[in-house]
């Protein structure tokens, strides 16, 4: 036994098992008597010494694929935890729990509103999944990392439910910079409904950096003078939906954190947040490049199998702006009460043991489609846009800060006749909104966007590429594309 193994094992093997009750004793080759180890009191020492080392040194998470499988086992890295606990979390669906005789609920569960332990486990996880250094906690020559300081996450009933309890959170006055290239719910969201309560938006191009930093100087400015309380909100989407830009995020949020520096007022906040619905974990952790807020749509690539409705905010423990929203979104998700129900969170929790591997899957897959798009059928698809093309205009913005390039493409034909038509002869793929499940997906987006807030060209179709057989998509695309063109050949297109 090493010496340092041996001073643990006898600091903290409680003495009894070091003893036993097993009268077995061997001769060793000097002569001396040794005790010899049952086989159930070797596995429990052994146990005990692993849990010694791991408070020691550091958090049993490894890489995130490990964490990903283990999603929901609330046992892991917890010594206080109850001996054979299921490996699949139970769903907890009690609204409300006994109050104990003395009237003190402590730290328990009062109500679901509030809390509930299966929407709390895929809360922890996904705080972990944002903000974890990932290391081997078992290498005795891996540095000692700070295990407290993981995001706070909240779940909602839907992807824009988290969108406006996040917005509701902060101070009003709330100006919005949104991508002029950004999903259509959000822009319709605030035209709708929240520009009636105080919150106003403003079209930006985060791909252009320059102009950005002169409109926030400029919203600053307006805020200064104004003298009124409020918040400046840089929204960033990356990749976006449905053009897959990609924003530079660490960029963008050292302009800001300059930018709050500089300012010389404390009635107003500027603060940043990510939707990286289309770059989950495994692909993006937006905290660790300086955002104040991280967004999901939990119902894409999170659920992974088009079964669940969840939103998802994860805020960050780095920044101060990030801690301040933490409080601030918690009391909304409780006063506003758009919660995500336990049986869609234990969905996504167990949709989150899978993604690692659907995710790998479907960026390859999309991968080779965008290529074979481009190279094959130039003479009918206009553009591609994906993020892992060397042609894409942030490509390297993409290497640095993505590990894989996703699995949403979108693809130009001539006109909206023509795309309509390559979705009406597609038969694997399937024609239909959303994206992120087993299935691909192939949508006409202009056609579903208002006419008024539309942001897809008339020729888009966006796919999302699902898990099948890469080669069986290529031939369903290319099949659909002559197919197409055949039947809009002797048509007028108007």
């Amino acid at each position: 036994m090493g010496r340092f193994f041996s001073h643990l094992y006898h600091r903290h093997i409680p003495k009894q098992l070091i003893r036993g009750t097993c009268n077995v004793n061997v001769r060793s080759n000097s002569g001396e008597s040794q005790r010899v180890l049952l086989p159930s009191e070797a596995g429990a020492a052994s146990y005990a010494l692993s849990e010694q080392i791991a408070k020691e040194r550091s958090s049993p998470a490894s890489a995130m694929s490990t964490v990903l499988s283990h999603a929901g086992l609330s046992s892991i890295g917890n010594s206080e935890a109850m001996q054979n606990q299921p490996l699949s979390p139970p769903i907890q669906l009690a609204t409300t729990y006994e109050r104990p005789a003395d009237g003190d609920y402590g730290d328990g569960w009062i109500y679901s509103r509030q809390s509930n332990p299966t929407r709390k486990l895929l809360e922890d996880v996904m705080g972990q999944l944002e903000t974890a250094t990932i290391v081997n906690a078992f290498d005795m020559n891996s540095s000692q990392y700070d295990v407290s300081k993981t995001a706070s996450g909240f779940a909602f009933s839907s992807g824009m439910a988290a969108i406006s309890s996040l917005i509701l959170a902060h101070k009003s006055h709330v100006r919005v910079l949104l991508p002029t290239d950004v999903y259509h719910g959000v822009p319709t969201q605030f035209s709708v409904v929240l520009n009636d309560h105080g919150v106003d938006h403003r079209a930006v191009d985060m791909t252009n950096f320059e102009k950005l930093h002169k409109i926030i100087d400029e919203e600053v400015a307006n805020f200064n003078s104004s003298g009124r309380e409020g918040s400046l909100i840089v929204w960033m989407e990356t990749p976006s939906n449905p053009l897959c830009q990609v924003t530079d995020i660490q960029k963008i949020c050292d302009m800001v954190s300059q930018i709050r520096s500089a300012s010389t007022s404390d009635k107003f906040r500027i603060t940043t947040v990510v939707d990286s619905t289309w770059a989950p974990p495994c692909i993006t952790q937006p905290l660790k490049f300086g955002a104040d807020v991280v967004i999901h749509s939990g119902t894409k690539y999170l659920g992974g199998h088009s079964d669940v409705l969840l939103g998802l905010v994860c805020t960050s423990p780095y920044t101060v702006e990030g801690n301040w929203l933490a409080q601030r979104v918690s009391s909304t998700q409780t006063s506003i009460g758009a919660v995500a129900d336990p049986f869609s969170c234990w969905l996504t929790l167990r949709g989150l043991r899978t993604l690692h591997l659907r995710v790998e899957r479907s960026c390859r897959s999309a991968l080779g489609i965008a290529n074979y798009l481009k190279k094959s059928h130039a003479d009918v698809v206009v553009k591609v846009h994906y993020p892992g093309l060397p042609s894409h205009p942030q490509h390297e913005i993409a290497k640095r800060q993505m590990v894989l390039y996703g699995g949403m493409i979108s693809f130009e034909v001539k006109n909206e006749v023509m795309a309509m038509a390559v979705a009406g002869a597609v038969r694997i793929i399937k024609r239909a909104t959303s994206l992120g499940g087993t299935e691909s997906l192939l949508e006409h987006r202009a056609s579903i966007e208002p006419a008024e807030r539309r942001t897809s060209p008339p020729g888009l179709l966006r796919l999302s590429v699902g898990l099948e057989d890469v080669e069986d998509l290529k031939l369903d695309l290319g099949r659909a594309l002559k197919i197409a063109t055949e039947a809009c050949q002797h048509q007028v297109v108007y």
